[in-house]
């Protein structure tokens, strides 16, 4: 073995249990009481101490062109801080543009992650034109090419319709391949827009009314109802509003695969965020525009009901951060010319905080490690077709791990972080315990709060296709 993490205290998903980890050419060997090493092993003293498997981010978007510039944090940033809060591997979103083969577009995208990723690497689709079948067939060169997820848009201009939409659930259906959701209704949200910019509502407030918990929860029940017409899975992304919830509970509760994911932000703030900021972090209103917005106490309150019920399969971050100069395009746009709240662009840091604080709350005792592990790791592996390498602490899966230490006090600053941002919104949010190490495929990546990886060092990973009959997993 080349390396034995020792005395720490194993959680999976099911249970938890104290063991020895052995770990040989990026994978894990053994797990038992006792293990001893063999000549030149490392060995780890992780007595009093958690080991975990590595998160796995389901839904980023690095180096991502929005709203006139792109998110601060590319492949290497991103990865960077995604090692040093715990996860090691993402999803990235690649976005297909108008007229170009899916395939095509994940290898345009591979071609700025392979260089600097500096953990494992996936990709969903973002579709963004499935107007004719020939391109719509293209889904089948992605699956051969080991991207076996799909994300469609219910709003922005790029979106899809109903009948587009309906047809890629479909042929999901057909060639095995799991369908995302963004689900906003578009055409409300464009009437409200309106009508606040023409009576001269131009702050960040109005984003969240103009996307409030009515907007999004529609989409919601309506992307549901055509996953049951076309007899498919459905993925709920960044679920944020009680409707939405409660919808996607009546649907499991039915027998229907449907599954949802939310996001950090909607679990720790609410809308109260887009009165006023937080001033005594230094956090604008406008900082924390994204899309969804987070909603009011009522939908936060059922997030974490449908965790517990578990019927939120899985937290992901929607990491997509912007500059504090580029949030202030809310008040004045780039050419000079005044701003308003839909020319902030939409999108906050959290690769680096979703593990220890989802962590955090189960160390505090509002759910349990292992359901954090459930949330964070085994699940996502599961949904996206990658349990035969990633997600748990298993003899024969890579050898992602995190070393934790429950008693370790830590405040989230943005000075502490390891992304190109400029600003964190969890800026002074206080945790209960934190990640003392994390290993890549059995390297150290991270040490008590220094990245210890390299640029490059990340791999790109096939995910098997997907076909989710019943909402268990």
């Amino acid at each position: 073995m080349d390396l034995l993490i020792k005395g720490g205290t194993v959680v999976t998903a099911q249970s938890s249990f104290k063991a020895d980890v052995a770990v040989k050419n990026g994978k894990i060997t053994g797990i038992g009481a006792n293990l001893k090493p063999e000549k030149n092993t490392e060995v780890v003293d992780a007595k009093g101490k958690l080991v975990l498997p590595g998160a796995i981010d389901g839904h980023t978007h690095l180096a991502m062109p929005f709203g006139g510039t792109i998110s601060t944090d590319d492949y290497y940033a991103g990865t960077r801080s995604a090692a040093c809060g715990g996860t090691t591997t993402v999803f990235d979103f690649v976005l297909q543009g108008q007229g170009e083969p899916m395939l095509d577009a994940i290898k345009r995208r591979d071609a700025l992650a392979a260089p600097d990723a500096a953990v494992d690497y996936a990709f969903h689709i973002g579709v963004g034109d499935v107007t004719t079948d020939e391109m719509l067939d293209t889904m089948e060169d992605a699956m051969a090419y080991g991207v076996t997820s799909f994300k469609v848009f219910m709003v922005y201009d790029f979106g899809v319709d109903d009948g587009q939409f309906f047809k890629t659930l479909v042929k999901s259906k057909e060639i095995g391949a799991l369908v995302g959701v963004h689900a906003e209704n578009r055409d409300v949200n464009n009437v409200l827009i309106a009508q606040y910019l023409a009576e001269g509502k131009t702050d960040a407030w109005w984003h969240y009314m103009s996307k409030n918990e009515a907007v999004e929860g529609e989409a919601d029940v309506r992307a549901i109802n055509l996953a049951k017409m076309a007899g498919t899975s459905l993925y709920i992304v960044h679920l944020a509003n009680k409707q939405g919830m409660d919808a996607v509970t009546e649907a499991r509760d039915q027998g229907y695969p449907i599954f949802a994911e939310t996001c950090p932000q909607y679990l720790y703030f609410t809308s109260k965020v887009y009165k006023d900021g937080i001033p005594e972090q230094n956090l604008r209103a406008r900082d924390f525009v994204c899309s969804p917005p987070m909603k009011g106490k009522e939908s936060q309150d059922a997030l974490w009901e449908g965790i517990k019920r578990g019927d939120i399969s899985t937290v992901a971050t929607d990491h997509c951060p912007f500059t504090k100069a580029e949030k202030d395009w809310g008040i004045t746009q780039k050419d000079g010319t005044p701003g308003n709240f839909t020319t902030i662009p939409n999108g906050c840091a959290g690769i680096e905080n979703m593990y220890p604080y989802i962590l955090s709350e189960a160390n505090k005792g509002r759910i349990s490690f292992n359901k954090a592990v459930e949330l964070c790791a085994t699940n996502p592996s599961k949904l996206f077709g990658l349990d035969h390498l990633k997600g748990a602490l298993q003899i024969g899966l890579d050898a992602d791990i995190v070393i934790y230490d429950p008693k370790k006090a830590f405040t989230i600053t943005n000075d502490a972080m390891h992304g190109d941002t400029d600003h964190t919104i969890w800026e002074g949010a206080k945790l209960k315990g934190y990640p003392e190490a994390t290993y890549s495929r059995g390297n150290l990546v991270y040490k008590d709060g220094k990245f210890l990886g390299k640029r490059g060092d990340g791999k790109f990973i096939k995910c098997k296709p997907i076909k989710l009959k019943t909402p268990q997993l």
